[in-house]
């Protein structure tokens, strides 16, 4: 079964960078988003299963993102990529309701691990 899977970054090349580092058997339908405003606009009009989240962005940031989607009860999985690792960031993500705090840039043998742990691949 296809899994829509939104990538929301503000730079192209991490979304593309994303794109590439999901596993090849991994049967998703990608949309992407440059922003936040964008990203919910896509999660408010169609059924996401996973979103794959940058937290600094123009516009709305990925925090204002997980915000929303926790409090409008969105029914997705969501894996934060960021080159922000600092311990109070990952905390406040994860009590957001993300699965996973990837660092930038993105490490395909990890990937493949949180995908298996949540049952998405």
């Amino acid at each position: 079964m296809t899994l829509p899977v939104l990538i929301c970054d503000d730079s192209l090349l991490a979304r593309k960078q994303v794109r590439k580092s999901l596993p090849e058997f991994f049967d998703a339908d990608i949309l992407t988003a440059g922003n936040g405003v964008e990203a919910l606009a896509i999660l408010r009009s169609q059924e996401i299963g996973l979103v794959f989240l940058d937290l600094t962005m123009p516009e709305l940031d990925g925090i204002g993102v997980l915000e929303a989607i926790k409090q409008e009860g969105m029914d997705c999985f969501v894996i934060v990529i960021s080159a922000d690792i600092q311990p109070e960031m990952q905390k406040r993500v994860t009590e957001l309701g993300a699965l996973a705090f990837i660092h930038k840039p993105v490490n395909p043998e990890k990937l493949v691990v949180i995908l298996k742990q949540y049952g998405l691949i």
